[in-house]
């Protein structure tokens, strides 16, 4: 197994390594127990799924698992067939699953002990109550139903799919504020029975939005993570499965135990990550110092299997082939590549394909969703390209350069452009533009549809998601604030 390369170099936005790093808060009850020491390389980092209350939104805190053993991470278990009931409330301090809640403060704020639980602690009665309201909300979800049927991303109808852009609209329920920090990842998942939107921001808060609840309840907020969230997706074989990435660590949230488990961690800075396989087992990540990393969730530890320099300064985005899982795009500098995750080695790796013509910072670089016979690129030099990747040869071809406003400054997430999961040669984009709006674009350059709102889009929103099968769409800014159109 190939180990990291030392010697990370900083990202383009500041460096989280140069904030001052969190400290483990003691609880405020000192009866109660503590772990002995901060985990070890043979143990594993959890964080309970406790909900932020959204008056506090406190820093970000890790909960400790008492010593077990070795470490492993998680296996990659079969979709469930149905939820799973709650963890409920144990003799001990650290509840039934041996979690520390650092959210609790050792009292019970005012609630009233339900019969039966008098013989609990002010700190029990609390994380249970914790446990109940998680258990209710997800099991709102209905995220066990998982479901495979995609609409087909074929050749476009372009007037047609114009027709059903236009249908689209945002309306003052469809817009909430989710994370507190600006956004710099999303997710949404696949259901088609619920709308349930994933954000992450910038100091590591991951939230969840149910859109179709349609209450002051519908929304979620957890720290899993020191750092922002670059990345999220949720599982394709197990819909109750998230993963988020940001520059310490790759979790998977299991909602149905109420865990972020860890899967990798590395001393350098995280920047992407995507599956290589459908059963999500598997997943190359790149680094902020350049290098690629894969990572296998049924081997034991938290290391990568394998630590790979291919050739760049900083790798922003990675992006795996559709249909092609052994092939995936990298995104750096200026640099965008296609290479062989077979082939990968500690050293001296060299591209299958080279997509030239960036001449400053690429922010990001996506296949298309079917066939992933285009690449859309977005980068500094005010420039949207599409590239023809049919046959991937040692340098493909440009299809269309398209002059965007990719300028968004210091406090806005770059722009990424994305393929919208319907239509093979369709692509979403944020963009400067006043009065705000999120951008359709055809791979021939076309401009098809601009998503505005006089009334309730009147920021920036640098990124975007769309749903695989319905038409909704989500765009983040950076207030924390979601904006649904549907």
């Amino acid at each position: 197994m190939a180990l990291s390369q030392p010697g990370p170099q900083e990202p383009e936005e500041p460096s989280p390594h140069t904030r001052q790093q969190p400290q483990e808060l003691p609880l405020s009850d000192p009866t109660e127990p503590r772990p002995s020491a901060l985990p070890g390389p043979g143990r594993q980092l959890r964080v309970l799924l406790t909900p932020l209350p959204e008056a506090a939104w406190p820093r970000a805190q890790k909960r400790l698992l008492s010593p077990r053993g070795p470490a492993s991470k998680r296996p990659c278990p079969e979709p469930d067939s149905g939820p799973r009931a709650a963890p409920g409330p144990s003799s001990d301090a650290r509840g039934q699953d041996g979690l520390w809640d650092a959210d609790s403060d050792g009292s019970d704020g005012g609630d009233a002990v339900p019969d039966g639980d008098s013989h609990l602690s002010a700190y029990e009665r609390k994380r249970l109550k914790n446990i109940t309201e998680n258990a209710k909300f997800f099991a709102a979800l209905k995220l066990h139903e998982l479901n495979t049927d995609h609409a087909d991303p074929g050749t476009p109808d372009i007037k047609r799919y114009q027709e059903s852009l236009s249908s689209m609209v945002l309306s003052e329920g469809s817009v909430r504020k989710v994370v507190k920090a600006r956004v710099c990842s999303m997710a949404i998942h696949p259901s088609q029975s619920t709308i349930l939107v994933a954000a992450g921001d910038k100091l590591g808060h991951v939230g969840l939005w149910n859109v179709s609840c349609g209450s002051e309840e519908g929304a979620h907020t957890f720290t899993p993570h020191s750092f922002q969230v670059s990345c999220m997706h949720f599982s394709p074989c197990n819909p109750a499965h998230l993963l988020s990435l940001s520059n310490e660590s790759l979790r998977c949230a299991d909602v149905t135990r109420a865990v972020f488990d860890e899967i990798c961690r590395s001393e350098e800075d995280f920047s992407c990550f995507d599956f290589l396989e459908e059963n999500a087992c598997t997943a190359v990540v790149s680094r902020w110092d350049g290098a690629v990393a894969v990572v296998d969730r049924r081997t034991p530890g938290v290391s990568p299997e394998l630590s790979a320099d291919i050739g760049f300064r900083r790798t922003r985005t990675v992006h795996v082939h559709p249909l092609s899982k052994h092939y995936f795009l990298a995104a750096g500098l200026t640099d965008v590549c296609v290479f062989d995750v077979r082939y990968l080695k500690a050293k001296g790796n060299k591209p299958l394909s080279c997509l030239p013509g960036h001449t400053k910072s690429v922010a990001s670089a996506y296949f298309s969703p079917a066939t992933g016979s285009r690449v859309v690129t977005v980068c500094a030099d005010d420039k949207l390209r599409v590239y023809d990747t049919t046959s991937l040869s040692s340098s493909v071809t440009l299809l269309s350069s398209i002059r965007h406003n990719n300028n968004t400054g210091r406090w806005l997430t770059r722009f990424r452009a994305i393929w919208d999961p319907k239509q093979e040669h369709c692509f979403l984009v944020g963009s400067m533009v006043q009065p705000r709006q999120i951008q359709v674009f055809q791979d021939t350059g076309t401009l098809l549809h601009s998503f505005c709102s006089g009334d309730y889009l009147t920021s920036v929103c640098s990124i975007n998601v769309v749903h695989p099968s319905q038409n909704i769409l989500v765009g983040g800014n950076s207030s924390g604030r979601l904006h649904v159109f549907k």
